[in-house]
Parts: structure tokens; sequence; C-alpha cells
């Protein structure tokens, strides 16, 4: 496998770039916390600038926080593109708008770059073992050059169409799993309001209809009290207003998201942006004056 570029060394991309290195990739990797850089050093990996990246690497991977900063690292001043070699891939695999990807698309084909768009579903603890799913978007031939890697790195691959398909599969996702987890919160509220064991409810409940990965996910979490981001409440949020800006910019009416992104607008004035996302609880819990946890 070819030499890869490494972008992002945050909860995701720690593990990930972690399993490539297990699997053999020579890697060359880049974050703002130097401390992760010296780890991934100490291990074998090459530290390196953004630069030295783009000319050095013909596979490159970003996961960082959003569009913006994904813009900045790849055609900000010394940033990727200022030295990427004709050829080359980048994979991006932060979580943002199609628009946004397609707009990487454009600035990079003119250098004779592919790019693919291919956001992750899992969360960290899918990213430590190697099981993520990735939805890409792209041509068939990026696909493939980056394919190899997301083998390693997940147990799903998928192409779903041109460039931005993947970020529009990811917001999908993300309106999916944030307002299961809202809605699980929700009941569960009632549950330990009206007096239920709320372990003996999840039970009782996880085999039937209402069970579902989330379910599963979650609730262990919360009756512990476990806010420990996985997925960190202020990413999730940063997903939710995209995808309303995405539906707004096409005329899709969402007001069953827009409610739940006013409800992560509540919890960011609580102060708990930080928390996983299993931490909407916390919203359903200060309206009730309730807390979902295990009956001592």
């Amino acid at each position: 496998m070819k030499k890869a570029g490494f972008i992002g060394l945050g909860i995701m991309g720690r593990p990930m770039a972690k399993n490539l290195m297990q699997a053999g990739v020579e890697l060359m990797v880049n974050d703002v916390n130097q401390d992760v850089v010296k780890e991934f050093e100490a291990a074998g990996a090459k530290g390196a600038t953004l630069a030295e990246i783009g000319a050095e690497c013909e596979i490159i991977f970003t996961i960082l926080p959003n569009g913006e900063i994904v813009q900045q690292v790849l055609f900000g001043e010394n940033g990727v593109a200022s030295t990427i070699k004709k050829g080359s891939v980048v994979c991006d695999m932060s979580s943002v708008t199609p628009t946004q990807s397609q707009t990487c698309a454009e600035k990079l084909a003119p250098l004779g770059v592919g790019f693919v768009d291919s956001p992750v579903s899992g969360g960290e603890p899918k990213a430590i073992d190697g099981t993520l799913a990735f939805m890409a978007g792209g041509s068939e031939a990026d696909f493939e050059a980056v394919k190899p890697y997301m083998d390693i790195m997940g147990a799903s691959a998928l192409l779903i169409g041109p460039t931005g398909s993947g970020s529009i599969t990811k917001l999908t996702n993300q309106v999916i799993v944030n307002l299961t987890i809202a809605t699980v919160s929700e009941a569960f509220v009632l549950a330990a309001k009206a007096g239920a064991d709320p372990v003996k409810v999840y039970q009782a409940i996880r085999g039937g209809l209402a069970g579902s990965t989330v379910l599963d996910a979650k609730i262990p979490m919360i009756v512990e009290r476990n806010f420990k981001p996985g997925g960190k409440i202020s990413i999730n949020h940063k997903d939710i207003k995209n995808v309303l800006a995405t539906a707004h910019d096409i005329d899709c009416p969402m007001p069953l998201t827009a409610q739940l992104f006013e409800i992560m607008q509540a919890l960011k004035v609580g102060g708990h942006m930080n928390d996983d996302h299993g931490g909407i609880v916390q919203y359903f819990e200060q309206l009730a004056g309730v807390e979902v946890k295990k009956v001592k």
C-alpha cells in the first residue's frame, strides 16, 4: 500500500490512524495537538507539516471538526494543495455539508487530484475496533484507491454516488441517530418519573420493535450516568446545524430536526457540549426533575 497522510488525530482519527499503522501502512501525520503527534512518532509514524504531506503522500485522509477547517487545511497558505502531486487522492472523512465537499472536489480537480467525501458512522468504539461504516461520494476510480485503507479502518465501505453523496448520507445518519437518542431519552424520563426501574424497562423492550442499536448503545451509559464522549454533543450539534442548512437550501422542511437543534442549543447553554450525545437525556431530565439511573 502507498504511504498515506493522516490529518486530524482526535477522538475518531487517533484510533483510525493507529489501525492503519498496525496494519503496516506507512503514515505521515498532522494535528494541532503536538503531544498526540509525538505519540505517533514514537510508534513509527512521521510527524509532518501539511505541505510535506501534500508533497510526499499520494493518499491523504482528513478527519476534522468542520468544513471550514478542512478548507483551511487543504487550501490555506502552505496547505496540502500547495504541494500536492497530480494523481493523488484526498479523502475527507469529516462530517460536512455536501456543498463543502463539492467545493473541495472542484478546487482539487484542476490540479489533477481526486477527492472522496467519506464520513464515517460508529463512534469511538467502532473506530477503536476497526468496524466503522464508510459512506462515500466521488468517482469509482478515486473510491477504489482509498478503499483498501477503509477496509482496515472499517467493516463496510460503500460508494453512494458522486461528490457530496457521502456527506448527505452522513447527515441522514445523524438525523436518525440523534432524533432516536432524543426519543429514547424522553421515553425513559417518562419511565423514571413514573417510578419504573429504567434497567428493567430497557430489558423488557429491547427485544421488541422498540429495540435498536441506539437503545443498546446509550441506555447502559445513561443509567450509569456515563457521559464520557464517544461522540460529543458539540460535534452532533454541528452536524444537525449542517442538516438544517442543507435542508433549507433545497426547500426540505424538517420540523423534528429543527426542534432537536433547539434542544441541543439548550444543552449548549447548560454547559453540556463536551458530553457524549447520550447526554441529550439531561435536557428531558431537567424538564421533569428526575434522573434516568439504576435503582439501588
